[in-house]
């Protein structure tokens, strides 16, 4: 009798663990993964520690390739949280392809590492290129930042296999000198062209819009002929006045990087180009007359054209990095440089090949009415053009 009642007293204790539900399990049963996070915080300098860099990306992945994400403030601070472990850190500026630096950093639980100013300057991957000027110097800024830049001259715009060496050109106000190469014009039209639709980008101040659009040492009407940007994208004319101007920052991007959206320029000559027209569906405005809206500064990486032949640019034959676009929480999307052998997790992952907006392969096309001119007299529009250099 007694085994009778043992042996029913198990059943029934059977019976009630099995009807247990899961919300009556034991919580020390219960295993739940929490992502362990840390910060790295840092603040972005140029490369020679002079200048501290806003708004530069500020990233790294998880195992599976999850990307973590942010933006160094104007002042070039930041603060980064990712998972713990060993990781690889990426500062970079523009598309990350011209400037950028890696960090291997070691990110730990709940805590907060702080990089040295050593280990977060960003670095020059591009080769850079001017041709000088007789009304400002943009080498000069870029010396200043503790980068380098080759000295070309018309002569060498006029041949594909020397400008082909480099990634950026800047073109100094003042360097076009018609009258002693109007022969060359040509060829270096055709040459620039080649050079952005491949990936190159240029900047060009000033009087040095007839690189883009044709006409001589400056331009006074539009569609001249010359140049290679079509002329329905863009006419300027030399006839802006002397005198400070009140100008706002257009693009916030932009703002948040110099931490201010105002600023006085400062045209000390006697006639400046004046933008007339362009095409805004083209050309981005990032500065404006604050009183008139009339554009100061644009910017476009929508050049095409057709019969252009296909010509390596600068590093790029020898990069192990690829420009890819990718969104972020809030659908917020970001054109960034990233190892190569990462590329097919992260396109598993959403992320596509190729700039998030802009036509296939084009380099940008920076043009600024103002410049940095010989008198130095120009107040923050040096700023800007610290951020013209670092994000072409």
């Amino acid at each position: 009798m007694r085994k009778f009642n043992l042996l029913f007293i198990f059943i029934i204790l059977l019976s009630l663990g099995a009807c247990r539900s899961e919300s009556e399990t034991p919580a020390e049963l219960t295993t739940e993964t929490v992502l362990k996070t840390g910060k790295l915080s840092g603040k972005v300098m140029s490369q020679n520690g002079s200048k501290p860099i806003g708004g530069a990306s500020v990233f790294t992945f998880d195992d599976k390739y999850k990307i973590y994400h942010t933006l160094s403030d104007s002042d070039g601070n930041f603060v980064l949280e990712a998972p713990v472990g060993a990781k690889t850190v990426y500062i970079q500026t523009g598309n990350g392809s011209n400037f950028r630096t890696e960090i291997s950093a070691t990110i730990k639980d709940n805590e907060t590492v702080n990089l040295t100013t050593n280990q977060t300057k960003l670095n020059q991957v591009a080769k850079i290129a001017y041709v000088k000027g007789s009304y400002d110097k943009i080498e000069d800024i870029i010396t200043n930042l503790g980068y380098t830049a080759t000295e070309i001259t018309n002569a060498d715009l006029a041949n594909i296999n020397t400008i082909a060496q480099y990634d950026i050109i800047f073109l100094n106000c003042g360097s076009r000198n018609y009258a002693t190469n109007q022969s060359l014009y040509p060829l270096i039209d055709t040459n620039l062209a080649i050079f952005v639709a491949n990936g190159g980008s240029i900047y060009a101040s000033d009087w040095d819009v007839s690189y883009l659009v044709g006409g001589t040492d400056n331009t006074n009407n539009c569609s001249l002929s010359g140049g290679f940007v079509p002329d329905s994208k863009l006419c300027s004319k030399n006839i802006g006045s002397t005198g400070l101007l009140a100008a706002s920052v257009n693009n916030a991007g932009l703002t948040a990087a110099l931490g201010f959206n105002t600023l006085n320029i400062n045209y000390d000559l006697g006639a400046w180009q004046k933008i007339i027209n362009y095409d805004p569906a083209y050309w981005e405005v990032l500065v404006k007359d604050a009183t008139t809206n009339d554009a100061l500064m644009l910017r476009t990486n929508q050049f095409t054209a057709t019969g252009i032949p296909t010509t390596p640019i600068g590093n790029a034959p020898n990069t192990t990095f690829t420009t890819v676009c990718i969104t972020l929480p809030g659908n917020i999307q970001i054109t960034l440089s990233v190892p190569t052998v990462a590329v097919p997790y992260l396109v598993a992952l959403g992320a596509t090949v190729g700039p998030c907006s802009g036509a296939s392969g084009s380099g940008y096309i920076y043009y600024t009415t103002f410049h940095n001119h010989a008198t130095g007299n120009i107040g923050n529009a040096g700023v800007i053009l610290q951020y013209v250099i670092l994000n072409l």
